[in-house]
């Protein structure tokens, strides 16, 4: 997919936001719709056949998780962003669960908004590469909300160190969000691909580092 092919939908009720983002797209090449809730949200979803979705949390009527559970209902593929000033992981993880591929926090910068927005078409044309030459896949168990090509990218992540890694370390490298790596480690360490080790400092809760099992 071209970057000049590029349609977003915006769902959004802050309308500094949808502005600021419309040229921000605008001088990217990108053609952007927005609306300000998710029943209208829905409406151009089906008029207009976006390719990727940026919706905020705190919405009217309908609120972002439901917003994106209803999106996933007409479409298993699109990427969906989701804004959020919560950095809270259970938060992070209704969303999954709902079908996000991934989050960017508010207050928005936009070199982030970019890269996560291209690092998120590169993903589903890889899919669809790997659908039209029909490649055989080996069955991954996965929960719901795992996607396995962003699994597969978390994996190539690991893969290119023998020691063990932060979560921070690994969402630098993949360019996926925090929350968006935490809940695949966590998923990876139930199926067993994945080993933990604790680092204790001098405060706070230990932090666990990552390596995949060999």
């Amino acid at each position: 997919m071209s970057d000049r092919e590029l349609k977003i939908l915006m769902i959004d009720d802050d309308e500094q936001i949808l502005f600021a983002l419309r040229a921000v797209f605008q001088f990217q090449g990108w053609e952007s719709v927005s609306a300000k809730d998710v029943p209208s949200g829905l409406e151009l979803f089906r008029s207009e056949h976006p390719d990727l979705v940026l919706i905020d949390y705190h919405l009217p009527r309908v609120n972002g998780v439901k917003g994106v559970r209803m999106i996933r209902e007409l479409d298993g593929e699109v990427p969906i962003i989701v804004f959020t000033i919560d950095e809270s992981q259970e938060v992070a993880d209704q969303f999954i669960e709902a079908g996000a591929s991934d989050f960017a926090l508010k207050p928005i910068k936009v070199p982030d908004i970019i890269s996560r927005i291209r690092l998120h078409i590169r993903l589903i044309d890889s899919n669809r590469r790997l659908k039209d030459k029909k490649e055989e896949r080996a069955p991954v168990a996965t929960a719901k909300g795992i996607g396995l090509t962003t699994l597969e990218l978390i994996e190539g992540a690991l893969q290119g160190s023998d020691e063990f890694l932060t979560v921070e370390a690994i969402s630098q490298r993949t360019g996926l969000a925090y929350q968006t790596t935490y809940r695949y480690l966590q998923h990876m360490v139930s199926q067993d691909r994945v080993e933990v080790s604790q680092s204790y400092g001098k405060v706070g809760r230990p932090k666990q580092k990552y390596r995949l099992k060999s």
